[in-house]
């Protein structure tokens, strides 16, 4: 049955922000355009197209025309204003490890022609040179904010000071394996911004880990964090820890080790943590029952619980859940739906699980999963008892796809591949890691007929797959906005914790769906008034309310 549409006025914990006696971007004004002197209407956030007062019509799920936009970025060498991005077109990154290299490129491209924010990313480049990805994060966020930058120039120092971790934790992880011998790991916590309330930010438990990613994490956790509208700070945690292979005790060990060194610097109204990449509910267990061994205390310090011991329902399903209501926003404003349509879906964790049990659930067609190992893909749909099958595997086998055996007469299993080159797609919604749709994959996905990306994981495509995607006309809904449904879910999960109560699966997936829409319009909102993409949308909309609040608490 099709999903109830609940108000946006349903959700008492997404209260609008209130007028700043600061500089507020976000009423109506000019757009960025040096060609156009529209006026976009403040009022015009409802669905649809939205119109200015000389009769345009804008779509912020369609890409914009040129004489709207003052922040195309063309990664053709090109200048257009004073606030405008300079890039040179970059190679393709390719596979395995390429990341790395698109995002030392990215930043070393990178050009600002207004001097103010030049200097300040030459600044930012200086002081951490050798963290790319973190780079990358950076940079994707500052090349939309030039002109809210251009209006209020006192933002300029706020984004430099905000890019600054309030803190950085590093610590050893000693354990022992089931041989009696003993490892050390490195942990991260970066508590990156407590301006919007405690520090909340997940905990990733992968061999890729160190600084740089988990300050990138961190960073798109506070624009993340902020679109929720709920009171979050940002922050990002981790190890270079590899749970695969592992045995359930090693992990358990691990787990508990990282805990003591952690409990030292977390609690609930300071720093609440939540699982990641590697960090799933066996994690989670092991980690709360350390954090309340050592305190002698039952609190909502991490959420991600089961719902048996403090954890809320549709927490585990969230992020994926809110993947899919996020497309389905974007679709009804173009008058279509998800029924029926082909998704290419990457991953095969938490995030994937869930992104294809809705997509069933609202009558799509899931024609990919993956892993590190290779695709399967079934022409004709997932089954909800193949993806069954696949979370038996991966969530207590513990296995690869590589050793699936439930495909259809149809079904594949290409080893080594990435889902992006199947024929025939509609939607794709990659869900595993940063950086893993390149520009070739985004080529071969508008070969394919997509119409709608939707990140599920965080940073999925490069700078040049998203600049692919806008020039052929590909909606595209940025990570920050379309996967925040997690960490929206852990701040109901928090507000159940201090409340000691509990709702039901409906309560939460009404609530759920309502601040995705309310993200979603919001961003789309803040893309119409500057004429931006509905990333640089979401970009504006996340900064601004951190920035207002930033001034008014001083110099902290």
């Amino acid at each position: 049955p099709p999903i109830a549409r609940p108000r946006s006025d349903s959700l008492s914990l997404a209260s609008r922000a209130t007028p700043s006696r600061f500089c507020s971007p976000l009423k109506a004004r000019k757009t960025a355009s040096p060609s156009s002197s529209r006026r976009v209407k403040a009022k015009t956030v409802a669905r649809g197209k939205v119109t200015t007062k000389d009769g345009a019509v804008y779509s912020p799920t369609a890409p914009p025309s040129d004489d709207v936009v003052a922040l195309t970025l063309s990664m053709d060498a090109a200048t257009a204003t004073n606030n405008a991005v300079v890039f040179t077109r970059m190679k393709n990154g390719g596979q395995n490890g390429a990341h790395v290299d698109i995002a030392e490129e990215h930043a070393a491209q990178l050009h600002f022609t207004n001097s103010d924010v030049q200097s300040m990313w030459e600044r930012i480049k200086g002081r951490n040179a050798h963290e790319p990805e973190f780079l990358q994060a950076v940079a994707e966020v500052l090349e939309t904010m030039l002109p809210v930058m251009s209006k209020c120039p006192e933002f300029v120092p706020i984004f430099e000071r905000l890019v600054e971790p309030e803190r950085m934790i590093m610590f050893r992880v000693p354990w022992t394996d089931d041989q009696g011998s003993v490892h050390v790991n490195r942990g991260y916590r970066v508590q990156f911004s407590s301006t919007l309330g405690p520090y909340k930010g997940g905990l990733r438990f992968h061999p890729s880990v160190n600084l740089s990613v988990i300050k990138f994490l961190g960073f798109e956790q506070i624009l993340k964090n902020s679109l929720t509208t709920l009171p979050l700070g940002g922050g990002k945690g981790g190890s270079d820890f590899n749970p695969k292979g592992k045995s359930d005790g090693e992990v358990m060990r691990f787990c508990q080790s990282f805990m003591t060194e952690l409990s030292r610097h977390i609690g609930p109204d300071t720093d609440i943590p939540a699982g990641d990449i590697g960090v799933g509910g066996r994690e989670i267990g092991f980690l709360f029952g350390q954090y309340k061994r050592l305190r002698n205390e039952f609190t909502g310090t991490l959420t991600g619980k089961a719902p048996a011991w403090g954890g809320s329902n549709i927490r585990p399903e969230a992020t994926g859940y809110g993947v899919v209501y996020f497309a389905q926003e974007m679709l009804l404003d173009e008058d279509k739906s998800l029924d029926g349509k082909r998704v290419a879906v990457s991953g095969s964790g938490n995030v994937a699980q869930f992104t294809v049990q809705k997509l069933i659930q609202l009558g799509a067609v899931p024609v990919t999963m993956s892993d590190s190992k290779g695709t399967v893909y079934e022409p004709n749909g997932i089954t909800e008892l193949q993806l069954g099958e696949i979370m038996d595997l991966k969530n207590n086998i513990r296995g690869s796809l590589a050793d699936y055996k439930g495909l259809s007469s149809q079904g594949e299993f290409h080893a080594g591949a990435k889902p992006w080159q199947v024929p025939n797609v509609d939607i794709a919604m990659p869900c595993a890691t940063q950086n893993e749709v390149t520009e070739d994959d985004a080529q071969d996905l508008v070969n394919a007929g997509c119409l709608l990306v939707a990140e599920g994981a965080n940073m999925p495509s490069t700078p040049g797959a998203i600049e692919t995607f806008h020039k052929n006309g590909v909606m595209f809904a940025p990570a920050k906005a379309a996967n925040a449904g997690g960490v929206a879910v852990s701040g109901l999960e928090m507000s159940q914790n201090s409340m000691r109560m509990k709702w039901s699966r409906g309560e939460v997936d009404e609530k759920l769906q309502a601040i995705m829409k309310d993200i979603y319009l919001n961003s789309k909102s803040a893309a119409a008034e500057y004429g931006v993409t509905l990333q640089g949308g979401a970009n504006i909309a996340g900064f601004v309310k951190v920035a207002e609040s930033m001034l008014a608490q001083g110099a902290v």
